[in-house]
């Protein structure tokens, strides 16, 4: 093995593999990862159109005992896709392996090196690289940055997740105090006992008791504990350094000059939106902050909510990779939870057109919604698999008003605060016929 790695890093990955995790369980139960499911990243990172076969390639680069290695695999094995699975640590492959082997899959490529070494494997380019848990232990993040680039296609699109800096302030007074508990101390277990006995007596006014709620590594087992609070290269990212290093700069020059989606888990961007983090009482300035540029948006809400301890995000060459609302050969569909039409179309109409406090009990969201005249009707006849062309052909059909039913561009234009709603939770996605096309037979 390349030694352009942190030796203390490598070591505490094959001694502790992560994440923690029993390969049986595997016969009971897929384990999913928020930023690998296929229509999220279609959304996200192929302007809904990407039909996952025709040789689609996947790279996930430090991938650890598999979560999002399996998870692909699982949803990919049906098609011609290749998975190829990156790692530095021997005890975390070979726990992937067996979970691989006991789910029967064969799409993937194993591949025991290190990330920064990807320009000079002689790996074909890949579609799709998952990047999770991993760009903030190295020396050199942006170096690991551009290592992933390199094998990317021009098209292609990234998967990333790093600490959040304002969510983990507790975890970083932690570290810090059990740098000044156990000094010198090389004996890994002697860490972790150490951080045993002080977790357990630690007064209710220390931030990380204060945050603990946030957290859940450190009640997993040693390898969490470890992770958590004795790593030995670890930092952290707010919004604003994200976009100067990955997008433009606040000047607009530097950075990579990407474009960045994100997708917090279970709540999709909806943390880094002011109006909805501050949506069930919101302040008389929130219609001015609204108004504001994304960036100064996303900035304002991290620190207003407080709680995000990661930023998950999909990284793509343009805002072009979304799929588009307003174009109405797009299919809406919903995702991430068992939501229908009738269902969606009863919530929404609940105040008979009026605004109203929509309460999403999986995200804890809630915020002050305005259907629209006709966004109950719209839902109700999302099925996905009509084209939103079809639904208002379909609405037209339908109307009884004296004067002439609306266009497209009123009914878009009606529907947008519903989508824009239920798009920010990632419960309404897009996607593009042509993909469903490519999947025939």
């Amino acid at each position: 093995m390349p030694d352009n790695y942190l030796p203390q890093v490598r070591s505490q990955y094959e001694a502790l593999p992560y994440p923690p995790c029993n390969p049986e369980d595997d016969r009971q139960r897929l384990v999913l990862t928020w930023l690998e499911d296929l229509p999220m990243i279609n959304h996200y990172c192929f302007a809904g159109k990407q039909s996952f076969r025709n040789g689609f390639r996947a790279l996930v680069a430090g991938g650890g005992t598999g979560d999002a290695t399996i998870f692909l695999a699982e949803q990919l094995r049906a098609t011609d896709a290749q998975i190829v699975h990156l790692d530095m640590s021997e005890a975390s492959i070979a726990l992937a392996k067996e979970r691989a082997r006991i789910r029967g899959l064969s799409n993937i490529t194993w591949v025991h090196d290190s990330l920064l070494n990807l320009p000079h494997l002689g790996l074909a380019p890949f579609d799709y690289i998952n990047c999770s848990g991993v760009l903030h232990h190295l020396a050199d993040p942006d170096l690991g940055f551009r290592a992933l680039r390199a094998v990317l296609k021009p098209e292609g699109a990234i998967g990333l997740m790093v600490y959040a800096t304002a969510g983990r302030t507790g975890v970083y007074q932690m570290q810090a105090l059990m740098r000044l508990v156990n000094g010198t101390q090389a004996d890994d277990q002697r860490k972790i006992a150490n951080t045993r006995d002080l977790l357990a007596s630690l007064p209710p006014s220390n931030w990380f008791k204060r945050s603990e709620d946030l957290h859940h590594d450190h009640k997993a087992g040693d390898a969490g504990i470890y992770d958590l609070l004795l790593h030995s290269q670890d930092r952290s990212y707010s919004v604003g350094e994200l976009f100067d290093w990955l997008g433009h700069d606040a000047a607009g020059t530097g950075g990579h000059g990407l474009h960045l989606e994100f997708t917090d888990v279970q709540r999709g961007r909806s943390p880094y939106l002011p109006h909805m983090v501050l949506g069930s009482q919101p302040p008389a300035m929130a219609g001015e902050l609204r108004k504001m540029p994304r960036r100064r948006q996303y900035e304002m809400a991290e620190l207003m909510i407080g709680n995000l301890i990661t930023h998950s995000l999909y990284v793509t060459r343009d805002a072009g990779c979304t799929a588009p609302y307003g174009n109405a050969e797009y299919v809406p569909f919903f995702f991430h939870e068992p939501l229908t039409g009738d269902i969606a179309a009863q919530v929404f109409s609940s105040n008979r057109g009026q605004p109203f406090l929509l309460r999403h009990q999986h995200s804890g969201v809630s915020v002050m919604v305005n259907p629209g005249r006709y966004g109950p009707q719209i839902l109700r006849l999302i099925d996905g698999q009509r084209t939103f062309g079809e639904i208002f052909d379909q609405f037209r059909a339908d109307w009884r008003g004296q004067a002439a039913a609306p266009d497209n561009a009123a009914l878009f234009a009606d529907f947008s605060e519903s989508f824009d709603v239920l798009n920010a939770l990632d419960r309404l996605l897009l996607k593009h016929p042509q993909a469903d096309a490519a999947k025939a037979p």
